[in-house]
């Protein structure tokens, strides 16, 4: 990694989030000098990357950095001799979470991209996209880090740390910074001075201690959290307030996302009153990425649109360029990241993956020593959620109809075995375009379908 200039890639580089990572380059280029940073797409995407890379290149031009932007539909020229590798792709464009979201809203289960049937048609979808990425990075940057914000991160980086020979991998997310946001939006201070002890899985994370300037005040902030709204959440949440006795009773701080799984029922009920009035979260991104892409066109346009906030990726950047910053620099700056657990939480294989409040340093994230094992009312639901993990990434990487089943019926938000298996056939079905470790299980379902027609 030489010091006279960093060449990062972001494949995925068309994204409307792409202003995010540029705006958090460019605010640490005194500690992170990036010579060349190179926006990757695929031909689908070629319009899109061309409007987001010029934007990029007046935002650098604007802020005076020396930092050459690249855009390119060739991803191995990008990543030869790379520094650091970000991924932030979606097969099958917003069309395919439309479909992810109707299809199990349809057979009258929760409906969402990155948990229940979803998230395991977005990750049997991406996995063997990200596991050729890493195949090529061994190949022409083995000392690369690759930062993975594309969901389902809790089973991409399960997949990577399984199945991929190059273990230098980190899945990021915004939920935990999200939860920082909040907790010291309930103290009334700087969100700097705040950190948090996180553990679990991605969007399955629970806060269990918060500290201000280092000092403990974890009382103050849950005795504010129970005499609020308590109803914090994400711009693709619904944001409903917790139930005081529960979060008393639980001792920590939920994250967004438990509200899948804590609050399913009305979860279920609001999600179907959306998908009735065609307004699912699919849709509502379409309308917000198409005008976003209109500002993005506007060569007066030089910094990142406040508008972007509406996307729902708050603060990723943050968290993607800290942590690239922190090995660069080996700051040990504290985040909760998706890691190896090699040992760290007792409930879990060595190999799993988990998301935990780490130190960031050179060699890796380094989790922290106050983080504890969860209680044991959590154990069980994120017990299932990692088998569901397991399931849904050695399905995506063998493409056997038998695993893919089990995780389907394995996770929580389905439980349900004929129905399940139906969902299933019809999701495979609906993306078979972008399946194809899937091809032959997917002519035997039609030629079934054709039979019984």
């Amino acid at each position: 990694m030489s010091k006279k200039g960093l060449k990062i890639v972001t494949i995925g580089g068309g994204s409307s989030y792409t202003p995010e990572l540029v705006e958090g380059l460019i605010k640490r280029y005194s500690e992170l000098p990036v010579a060349e940073y190179w926006l990757v797409d695929i031909e689908e995407g070629k319009e899109k990357l061309e409007i987001v890379g010029a934007l990029a290149k007046r935002m650098v031009e604007k802020a005076g950095v020396p930092m050459e932007i690249h855009l390119t539909l060739d991803r191995k020229e990008a990543l030869k001799d790379a520094d650091f590798v970000t991924t932030q792709l979606r097969v099958g464009l917003l069309k395919a979470r439309a479909k992810d979201e109707r299809i199990p809203l349809s057979h009258g289960f929760l409906g969402q991209e990155t948990n229940g049937a979803g998230g395991l048609f977005k990750a049997l979808r991406t996995v063997p996209v990200i596991l050729d990425i890493a195949k090529e990075m061994q190949e022409l940057c083995p000392n690369a880090w690759l930062i993975n914000f594309t969901n389902p991160a809790g089973v991409v980086t399960e997949a990577l740390l399984r199945y991929s020979n190059h273990k230098k991998v980190i899945g990021v997310c915004n939920v935990p910074i999200g939860m920082e946001f909040g907790a010291a939006d309930l103290l009334g201070v700087d969100k700097s001075r705040i950190t948090m002890d996180q553990v679990g899985l991605n969007h399955m994370v629970y806060g269990q201690r918060v500290y201000l300037d280092g000092n403990d005040v974890t009382a103050e902030v849950m005795e504010k959290m129970l005499n609020s709204d308590n109803s914090q959440s994400m711009a693709n949440i619904a944001a409903m307030g917790w139930d005081p006795a529960f979060i008393k009773a639980t001792g920590l701080m939920p994250c967004p996302y438990h509200r899948y799984y804590y609050k399913k029922r009305d979860m279920l009920e609001h999600e179907l009153e959306e998908y009735k009035k065609g307004q699912t979260r699919a849709e509502v991104v379409m309308a917000v990425e198409k005008s976003l892409f209109e500002l993005y066109k506007n060569v007066e346009l030089q910094e990142k649109p406040e508008e972007l906030s509406k996307r729902g990726g708050a603060h990723y950047s943050d968290v993607a360029c800290e942590v690239i910053s922190s090995i660069y620099n080996d700051k040990g700056t504290v985040l909760a990241v998706n890691t190896k657990n090699n040992g760290r939480l007792k409930m879990f294989e060595d190999e799993s993956a988990i998301e935990i409040s780490c130190k960031i340093t050179k060699d890796g994230p380094v989790p922290v020593d106050t983080v504890t094992d969860l209680p044991i009312f959590a154990q069980g639901l994120v017990s299932q959620i990692k088998a569901f993990e397991r399931l849904a990434a050695e399905a995506a990487y063998t493409g056997d109809y038998n695993t893919a089943l089990l995780a389907m019926t394995t996770n929580p938000l389905v439980s349900d075995d004929a129905e399940g298996r139906k969902l299933l056939n019809e999701m495979l079905l609906a993306h078979k375009k972008y399946l194809p470790q899937f091809k032959n299980v997917i002519e035997q379902i039609e030629k079934v379908e054709r039979a019984e027609f």
